[in-house]
């Protein structure tokens, strides 16, 4: 166990039930790598969490298979509330529609806690690109068909699938470049080896202020505040294109409503510390806190609404 990766707390056990002596770690898997915005999330959480329930929080990356290898070791996990999962748009919703045998059911065997945050997806491209705002951007793509390409995480990620979502909604070409991971795919764009990406904020955030890449629209309801100028979706007409990326906690399906409804309340009153929604707000996400049921909703919603994508664009489950 990493020094760094532990949160060792005083105690706040009331919340927690248990004694800070006798009080076990909460594992959080991520099932991504370290340094993106899935982890960035737990990171951000697990601490001021540890703190309120007095009791240690592990975040534990399990990265591979588009977050599905984390995320069955969560559906196999004992139901004791020590285990939890951040639960994706690719975990459950991309991965339940492009992944033909996926060791898990995105719908049935979780019990879904509570979205934590949501984030603006980006669409971002490498300065060479003669666009200087989306219409331009637009413009080009039509009158060069398949000459941009654009990088996503691998076959069937959520990045894959925007790509495709983006062209259908607008009637263009760009070729899929498909990597083995999100860190190589962000490498090889600002290396201009591609020219296109479709990105959650908090991990481009960074090279768009940076002025390495350049940011033409996102995915949220408004602007958001630390990139003003950058339209969403829906003001360039692709409302269809609009919806955000989120992140949640998940535990396998036997967990207690107890120990769920437990976790839930400290959670919300994690996301509710003035302190923590700064820090969010900083890295390009909205906090949430919805109820168990409301998150499983949008876990259901969010498996339909892939499928219809896949089925869109003609992405075959492997």
């Amino acid at each position: 166990m990493r020094r760094r990766d532990l949160v060792l707390l005083p105690a706040a056990s009331c919340l927690a039930g248990l004694s800070p002596a006798a009080a076990q770690p909460i594992r959080v898997v991520v099932p991504f790598a370290p340094g993106g915005a899935t982890d960035i999330v737990a990171r951000l959480v697990s601490e001021p969490l540890a703190r309120l329930l007095g009791q240690p929080v592990v975040v534990d990356n399990k990265a591979g298979a588009g977050g599905a290898i984390g995320m069955a070791e969560v559906a196999r996990a004992a139901p004791d509330g020590l285990t939890l999962g951040l639960a994706t748009v690719s975990t459950h919703g991309v991965n339940s529609a492009t992944q033909k045998k996926l060791a898990y059911d995105a719908e049935k065997d979780f019990r879904a806690i509570t979205a934590l945050a949501t984030t603006p997806v980006v669409l971002v491209v490498h300065p060479s690109v003669p666009a200087r705002n989306h219409a331009e951007f637009l413009a080009y793509l039509k009158a060069h068909p398949d000459q941009l390409n654009y990088a996503s995480p691998g076959n069937g990620s959520l990045g894959h699938m925007l790509g495709e979502l983006y062209k259908t909604s607008t009637k263009t070409a760009m070729v899929h470049a498909p990597y083995r991971g999100a860190g190589p795919a962000k490498n090889d764009l600002l290396a201009g080896h591609v020219q296109v990406l479709f990105d959650n904020l908090p991990s481009s955030l960074a090279i768009i202020q940076g002025r390495q890449v350049r940011a033409l629209a996102i995915s949220a309801e408004r602007r958001v505040e630390s990139l003003p100028e950058v339209p969403t979706f829906a003001e360039v007409d692709l409302a269809s294109n609009n919806e955000p990326s989120w992140f949640g906690l998940v535990a396998p399906a036997a967990t207690p409503e107890a120990t769920v409804q437990r976790l839930h309340g400290a959670i919300v009153a994690v996301l509710q510390q003035p302190a923590l929604k700064a820090q969010l707000k900083a890295q390009g996400l909205d906090p949430l806190g919805n109820t168990p049921q409301a998150f499983q909703a949008q876990i259901v919603a969010e498996v339909a609404k892939m499928k219809r994508v896949a089925q869109l664009a003609g992405i075959e489950a492997e």
